[in-house]
């Protein structure tokens, strides 16, 4: 039986076991998936081997160091330097990112989108906000700090901090940290969000299954809103075909994975 897994911290929320175990069911596929707590990333690499796994998939905060743990990458993993997912084959780890094109799909529904603010500079908005960008959105990253921020600079996206940040209209405001995972803390100042939420025509946030106060503050607002289900789904599909070396239809996958977010 192969053994796969979720790295991560906080990882004990995570719906990735049951989506997963799920599936292999399901299928008839011969695997047990897990979660593993994770506090120090640099140890993801020994780690993967130390527990003998077949794969995993990476969240937050390891999704960088994911990157630096692998042997071989993809091409678009390469370009965002931000890895999600790993299969072991012959003794090497091989990195992929099904982020991005999750986050893609998921937001199809809305429609005239085009200016894009991310709240967040980390793993997940580095491989979304690239696959926005190719697919002709244009996206602003709004960070705490402004180390963080140099990397999206240097590919040419528009970069603020809370201080030297231009009120402007956006269409979809973004939610790409955890704040309000395990709190009720908010992605960025309040005074910030009062300004561009009441103005944009929907906000997402990544963390999936919670109203959080992001989500709240939005409706309170009469906006749209979407949690990261939808993108924990099709990342998870993608995640899964290459668990199984692409033996399944993303059609056929996703029709049993979606069953996770009614139990």
């Amino acid at each position: 039986m192969q053994l796969f897994t979720i790295f991560g911290n906080p990882v004990s929320h995570s719906k990735s076991p049951l989506m997963h175990n799920l599936t292999f069911k399901g299928l008839d596929y011969k695997a047990c998936y897990s979660r593993y707590r994770l506090e120090n990333g640099s140890k993801l690499r020994s780690k993967f081997f130390e527990l003998n796994i077949t794969g995993a998939n990476i969240t937050v905060p390891h999704k960088e160091e994911a990157f630096r743990a692998c042997d071989e990458l993809d091409e678009f993993a390469q370009k965002v330097e931000a890895v999600n997912t790993i299969i072991k084959k012959d003794n090497k780890l091989y990195g992929y990112n099904t982020d991005a094109p999750g986050f893609l799909k998921a937001i199809k529904e809305f429609k005239n989108i085009k200016k894009v603010l991310f709240l967040g500079a980390g793993g997940t908005a580095q491989s979304t906000s690239v696959v926005l960008k190719d697919a002709g959105y244009s996206v602003t990253i709004l960070n705490r700090s402004a180390k963080r921020l140099e990397q999206y600079k240097a590919k040419g996206f528009q970069t603020y901090t809370f201080e030297d940040f231009k009120i402007e209209e956006f269409d979809l405001i973004v939610n790409m940290t955890s704040a309000g995972l395990e709190d009720n803390s908010l992605p960025c100042p309040i005074e910030i969000l009062q300004q561009v939420v009441p103005i944009s025509k929907a906000c997402i946030d990544v963390i999936y299954g919670k109203d959080t106060p992001f989500l709240k503050f939005a409706k309170k607002h009469n906006r749209p809103t979407k949690d990261g289900s939808d993108m924990l789904l099709y990342q998870g599909v993608i995640a899964f075909e290459y668990f199984t070396n692409h033996k399944f239809s993303f059609e056929k996958i996703e029709k049993i994975m979606k069953k996770a977010f009614i139990l």
